[in-house]
Order: structure tokens, then C-alpha cells, then sequence
């Protein structure tokens, strides 16, 4: 791997990651080789090169991605003795690092009035607020949700639970909930946390002997928000303290706005009364986008990078075309356009449909619509009137029979799972049972109609 791809990838690193995470964390990393698949990056210490691989792997593999070159594997390694700092520099960069981990961990918190900081230092997106949300029908409902907690009035429902995949918006809508509270409310406190950050303050409270100044911070607040709850599912003490926090900021009237990628019913391990109080309030599914919708957030992303590349020429059809192609993750559209201005820009020319296909054409690929098994289960759900769980559990009632088997007849055809795997995802089923469903399928199709208009249906929906 060249110096000058590496700094490319660095410098989409830094745009990833932020400018203080960039700096400890993907800076002193020197890239060694880029072989069969395989990114091999060198750190200066065990600590960075530890951290570096629990919390930027993914972060990575996607700057490669959209520099032109996905790997499928990043490893990193410690520099060797001829290569690593000194003992005195090392202990100092790990000081460093260390130091900035813990910043890193702590929550984020608006300020009160009169300049009473809250303990906290980290903070929120300016790219994420109301401002620079594009709305459209997949994300409409969650957006209406969030504006209105964001007025910072009494709502009728507590919590707020937003779920959905990645790159949908969940995380955008969190943090202009947060950026809204403030301007209007600059008095409130406001506490954002990653779950993950959650349960490192919870053992970091119990390792110090301060349970008590942990309960203090995050049971005073007017509202807390927690990104990602799924990561505290099987983790009992944590699932516990999260549960009293919980109880405790509802019989106060407090605000709670939450986010994971699946809804409530449907995260592992995780205790069934804490599914429960997720439940009582507003869930909202952030939909994967429609093609009107990734054309928005293009035309949006246009008008922004135009203020920082100028006014490139984009060919008729281009937008269109990326919207179409691309559509299972937002940030690697937004990372496909912002490549395409890139290339324009360093060589003067028009953005074109043929400089897109060929300047793009590994995330085209990488992108090509793949169906998941759960997609199936919620479109067949949603056709056919009935809850997931029933598709998923034990009922054997012909009105959720049917479109269960439908479902698995789907799930063969559409996605590369093996019968095991599916038999796993509707229940724990054997693969004879999916067997079953699938033949029955098969034999009904030809002389079923409105089964057959079923499946059409179903498949177009699917794939598009």
C-alpha cells in the first residue's frame, strides 16, 4: 500500500472519526502491506493498537471501502523493537491515550444555567440536527416523534424508542433532539450516552466505590438519551442498574429517548421487564429509505459540498442513478457522492454517469441489494396482518401458519442461508420444518392465484 493511498484512507478516517479521535487514535497507525483482502497496520503501543481494534475496525474497513479499495480483514500489530518509541515515549503515549479514553467514555451533557457543567466532556455532532434531516416516508413518523420531544414539552408517551439498520438515521435524530433541547432549553439537563458508555461509567462506579455519585448523575437529569441499548443485553448487573434508572426518571416525569437496531421484543438477552418498559411507550421503525428519499439526501449532500469544492458540473441522471443503485446504507452514499467530488475536483471534470460507474463501481458492487432473513419476516408480517412474534413463535394457527411458510419459502430463494440458519431465525426451527414450508409453497404456487400474486408481491417489494 502506497503512502499517498494511506493518507487517503487516514483523511476519510478523520472525517469519520473526529478530529481529536483522529489524532490519538489513527494517526500514529503506519500502514505495512495491503494483501489478499488483508490490511495490515501497525500501532505504536498495546493500548492503541487494543483500542484501535474494539472501536475503529468497522470504521476503517468503510474508509477503505471508500477510497477504492475493500479489504475484508484490518489486523493490527505492535511496531517492533527497531521500530516502537522509546520506554519513556511509550508510557507517554499510553498516558495519553488512556487519558483520552476516559474522555472518550464519559457521557455527553448539556450545561447548565450559570455555566454549572454537568460531569461530562465529550460532545455532540454538529452535522446531526433537525436542520440537515432529510424527511420522507420511511423516517417521517420518527421524525415527528423526535421533533416533538425536542420541544421540550410533556409528551403523552415515555420513552421514545427508535429502531432500525445502520446508516437510517437513528443516531442523526439523537442528537438533534439533543442540539434542539439545548437551544430552547438551555437550563435542562440533558445526558447522552452510548449504552456502551453506560455500562463503562456502571463498572467504573463499582471498581472506584462511587455507585453512589453514578446513581446521583444519571437519575437528576430532565432527559437521558442512550444510543444503541442492544450492547447492554446479557449483561446482568448493568441490565439491572439500567432497569432502577430507569423506574426512577419515569416516576419523575423525566424524559427517555431511546435507540437500538431492532425493536424491543426482539434483542437477546435482554431481561423481559426491561423489554416491557421499552415497550410502554412510542416504538418507531426507521424504514430503510425508498429511492425518493435517498434522492433527497443526495440533492441535500450536493449543496453542501459545493461549499467546499465549488460549483462542479453534475451530469443529468447521475443523482438518480446513485439513488437507485445504492440503497442499503446512507453513509456510504453520502461517501459515494463525496468521492465522486473529490475525483471531479482534482481533475477537472464533469460529474458523469461514465465516471460514476467507473470511479465507483467497487461500492456498486458491494452494494447490491442483499434481502436478510428478518427484512422477509417483517414485509411477510406487515402483508399478511400479523405480529412477528407470531411468525416467529409456536402458533399454528393456519391465518400465521401460512404466512410463516411463506416467509421461509422467501428466505430460501432470496438470501444464501443455509436451512439450518433459517430454521435459527424463525424460532429455532429445524431445517425439516423449513423444508416443509418450502415444498408446501412450492405445490400451493400453481394453483393458488392470490398465493402466487403473494409472492410477486412480496419479491418486488423485497428487491426494491
Amino acid at each position: 500500500m502506497t503512502d499517498a493511498r494511506w493518507e487517503t484512507i487516514r483523511n476519510g478516517l478523520r472525517d469519520l472519526v473526529g478530529e481529536n479521535n483522529y489524532i490519538t487514535w489513527i494517526a500514529p497507525l503506519r500502514a505495512v502491506s495491503l494483501e489478499d483482502g488483508i490490511a495490515r497496520l501497525q500501532a505504536p503501543t498495546n493500548f492503541v493498537a487494543n483500542w484501535v481494534k474494539r472501536n475503529y475496525t468497522q470504521q476503517i474497513l468503510h474508509a477503505f471501502a471508500v477510497a477504492g479499495q475493500p479489504v475484508d480483514r484490518v489486523e493490527i500489530t505492535v511496531a517492533t523493537s527497531t521500530t516502537q518509541p522509546s520506554r519513556p515515549v511509550q508510557r507517554a503515549l499510553d498516558a495519553r491515550a488512556e487519558t483520552v479514553a476516559q474522555t472518550v467514555h464519559a457521557p455527553a451533557v448539556t450545561q447548565r444555567a450559570g455555566g454549572d457543567e454537568i460531569e461530562g466532556s465529550a460532545t455532540l455532532d454538529q452535522r446531526f440536527t433537525f436542520d440537515n434531516f432529510v424527511v420522507g416516508k420511511p423516517n417521517a413518523l420518527a421524525h415527528a416523534a423526535a421533533r416533538r420531544v425536542a420541544e421540550g414539552m410533556q409528551v403523552t408517551f415515555n420513552p421514545l424508542f427508535l429502531y432500525g439498520g445502520v446508516g437510517l438515521g437513528k443516531t442523526h435524530l439523537m442528537h438533534a433532539i439533543a442540539w434542539e433541547l439545548q437551544n430552547r432549553q438551555p437550563e435542562a439537563r440533558v445526558l447522552y450516552v452510548s449504552a456502551e458508555q453506560f455500562m463503562y461509567r456502571f463498572v467504573q462506579a463499582l471498581r472506584d466505590r462511587q455507585i453512589m455519585d453514578f446513581k446521583s448523575l444519571f437519575r437528576s437529569v430532565d432527559v437521558l438519551m442512550v444510543d444503541d441499548v442492544q450492547f447492554i443485553a446479557g449483561k446482568e448487573s448493568t441490565q439491572e442498574e439500567f432497569f432502577h434508572t430507569f423506574n426512577a426518571l419515569v416516576d419523575q416525569g423525566r424524559q427517555i429517548v431511546i435507540s437500538a437496531d431492532r425493536a424491543p421484543g426482539e434483542i437477546k438477552d435482554m431481561e423481559d421487564r426491561i423489554k416491557s418498559r421499552l415497550q410502554c411507550g412510542l416504538v418507531v421503525d426507521l424504514h430503510p429509505t425508498d429511492y425518493e428519499l435517498r434522492l433527497g439526501i443526495l440533492q441535500q449532500k450536493v449543496q453542501l459540498n459545493r461549499a467546499t469544492y465549488g460549483e462542479l458540473v453534475i451530469g443529468e441522471g447521475v443523482l438518480e442513478f446513485l439513488a437507485h443503485r445504492i440503497t442499503t446504507n446512507v453513509r456510504v452514499l453520502e461517501g459515494a457522492l463525496t468521492r465522486l467530488f473529490a475525483l471531479a475536483s482534482l481533475v477537472g471534470r464533469e460529474i458523469t454517469l461514465d465516471l460514476a460507474q467507473d470511479t465507483l463501481a467497487d461500492i456498486l458492487r458491494s452494494s447490491e441489494r442483499k434481502v436478510t432473513v428478518e427484512e422477509i419476516q417483517r414485509k411477510v408480517a406487515e402483508h399478511y396482518n400479523i405480529r412477528l412474534s407470531d411468525m416467529i413463535g409456536p402458533k399454528r394457527l393456519r391465518t400465521i401458519a401460512r404466512p410463516r411458510q411463506v416467509a421461509m419459502y422467501l428466505a430460501k430463494q432470496m438470501t444464501t442461508r443455509s436451512l439450518p440458519d433459517i430454521g435459527r431465525r424463525f424460532g429455532g426451527r429445524d431445517h425439516t420444518t423449513i423444508m416443509h414450508g418450502v415444498r408446501k409453497v412450492e405445490e400451493l404456487r400453481d394453483s393458488d392465484t392470490q398465493l402466487a400474486e403473494d409472492l410477486e408481491l412480496l419479491r418486488r417489494l423485497l428487491e426494491s
